[in-house]
């Protein structure tokens, strides 16, 4: 995964070991604000997830990375496909960044390499996202990496004690970002 300048990530297949620096992340409200993680979630919640995560790697049906400073390896956060449909070929994609790195396209860069990695290796022809309303960060995100708004699905889940709408994103294998320009949504 290259990124600019000294802060370039890297990726690291996430493992049990990345549980402290996770819930670290998952803990800062800014970053679950517009996620369906839980609000001030516990460790063993998070250990719970990272088990799942790790259990669904060795059957295929999702995969995560860690993302890391390169010169230093520092923890900046964390990307994955929550779920692989081999069979459709699709994927859904989310990811966490720490608020200290927000805003320098280093999560538009990792979601390029995961959606090409999704691609090549894996044999996808679609990688989805959602965002919540209102996270327009996220929104610029995906479209940079190439992704497309497609619509809304009205109050698609619910977390947080209320129900969520949530804006549906794509990309295609046959796109590549520079195709996909920024749509107004």
């Amino acid at each position: 995964m290259s990124c600019a300048a000294d802060r370039s990530p890297t990726p690291a297949r996430a493992g049990f070991g990345d549980c402290g620096e996770l819930h670290e992340l998952i803990s800062i409200p800014e970053v679950t604000r517009f996620s369906n993680w839980p609000d001030a979630p516990k460790k063993a919640q998070i250990e719970r997830v990272m088990k799942w995560m790790c259990s669904a790697f060795a059957k295929g049906k999702a995969c995560a990375w860690i993302i890391e400073e390169r010169a230093s390896g520092r923890f900046l956060g964390a990307i994955r496909f929550n779920s692989i449909d081999k069979y459709a070929k699709w994927a859904e994609i989310g990811y966490e960044l720490h608020p200290s790195f927000w805003g320098k396209g280093l999560m538009s860069e990792a979601v390029k390499a995961v959606a090409r990695c999704g691609f090549d290796d894996f044999s996808l022809n679609r990688i989805e996202a959602w965002t919540l309303p209102g996270n327009r960060a996220s929104d610029r995100v995906l479209e940079k990496a190439g992704f497309r708004y497609e619509g809304t699905l009205r109050q698609k889940a619910w977390f947080k004690n209320a129900f969520h709408d949530f804006r549906m994103f794509g990309r295609l294998a046959s796109e590549l970002p520079e195709e996909a320009p920024p749509q107004k949504s």
